[in-house]
């Protein structure tokens, strides 16, 4: 009995999991806080700090165009989480990186969860930019 109990208790949890990972507020929350000074609020690559980047931010709304219509997530994933490169960004992406893997600081996978599901969440809100 004691394990179909812990057993519905892990189901329970799984399911609440991916609301918060992807959630659309969220990712619209970081964005705004953490891309749009560059990117623009629409995600056009008009921000007020873009005129004194060295590099013109992106312009984030042209990804599905840019890619035959199809939105590229997993390369904005990999963008978002700096395992590739933005020579914008000086490094790195983002470089508010320990924004996004703030947590318990153990190295416990309830971290890896929450990393994950904020990356997910803003990649989700870009997105939701592409016309």
């Amino acid at each position: 009995m004691r394990f179909i109990t812990c057993c519905l208790a892990l189901v329970g949890a799984m399911t609440m999991t991916p609301a918060v990972a992807q959630n659309a507020d969220i990712g619209k929350q970081l964005y705004g806080q953490y891309c749009a000074s560059c990117h623009g609020e629409g995600g056009s690559g008009d921000g007020p700090m873009a005129e004194y980047l060295t590099v013109k931010p992106s312009d984030l709304t042209g990804l599905a165009a840019a890619n035959d219509g199809k939105y590229p997530m997993l390369d904005v994933i990999h963008i978002i989480d700096g395992r590739t490169g933005v020579r914008a960004h000086g490094g790195p992406m983002p470089v508010f990186g320990e924004v996004f893997t703030e947590g318990s600081g153990t190295g416990s996978y309830a971290d890896v969860l929450v990393t994950r599901g904020r990356v997910l969440s803003l990649a989700t809100y870009i997105e939701s930019l592409q016309p």
